[in-house]
């Protein structure tokens, strides 16, 4: 092989290694570069449902959180999410994304129960009592689970909220398109289990740590994006 030949063979293998850099490059930043770490807009694939958004909307930090409201995991570290949310005051809010978990027999009434609260403007307080109460409709049959879910609804309203819209928007064909797209986006991000809080794309995992040492973790993580964010 002559000394041209192998510049251009050399030359064609440096091409090819930084094709393959650039490639793995993109695909190691493909959650951080993605509309998935934020607020998706509302469309006909999520059955024009807005998301679900704890705290303000306009916060520069947007945590994304999967979870099932029959989750044993995701129940106890609610009020401390709610409690973050608290404390950043403006600065951070957590988008609910729901994962049913298939073993969770109870989870999609519950989520549809949690999405008619909601069409009222009681979802938080809603999401805060199933979670607050998980072990009383846990194991619960369907009719015994639809009259405590009532039950919840008159509470977190005070009496206020429309109980027979509540009843019949829990069958609306538009909340299953938004539990199914929710799904999707799940999948997608490669999401393991509930709850899964992820930041930029970036799983902040819970497992094996308490819920105290977790929320320190995640309020590290909070803190850097905030710096991040004032220094550009």
């Amino acid at each position: 092989m002559d000394k041209k030949t192998g510049w251009i063979i050399a030359a064609i293998v440096a091409a090819f290694a930084v094709i393959i850099g650039i490639s793995i490059a993109q695909q190691g930043n493909g959650n951080k570069n993605s509309s998935y770490n934020d607020i998706i807009p509302a469309s006909e694939a999520s059955g024009n449902i807005a998301e679900l958004v704890n705290g303000d909307i306009d916060a520069p930090v947007k945590i994304i959180e999967y979870g099932d409201y029959q989750c044993t995991a995701c129940a106890p570290m609610n009020p401390y999410i709610n409690e973050l949310i608290k404390k950043y005051d403006g600065k951070v809010a957590v988008v609910f994304r729901t994962m049913i978990l298939d073993y969770h027999q109870n989870g999609e009434q519950a989520a549809r129960a949690a999405l008619a609260a909601n069409e009222q403007g009681y979802w938080k307080e809603f999401k805060d009592i199933l979670f607050e109460k998980q072990d009383d409709w846990y194991y619960s049959e369907p009719a015994e689970l639809t009259k405590q879910l009532e039950e919840y609804f008159t509470k977190v309203s005070n009496g206020k909220g429309d109980l027979e819209k509540f009843r019949t928007d829990q069958t609306r064909e538009d909340f299953g398109k938004k539990l199914d797209f929710d799904a999707s986006i799940s999948k997608k991000q490669n999401v393991e289990w509930t709850p899964y809080f992820m930041i930029d794309g970036e799983l902040i995992s819970q497992r094996g740590i308490s819920s105290e040492k977790f929320i320190e973790k995640l309020s590290q993580k909070i803190d850097e994006k905030l710096a991040n964010l004032e220094n550009n």
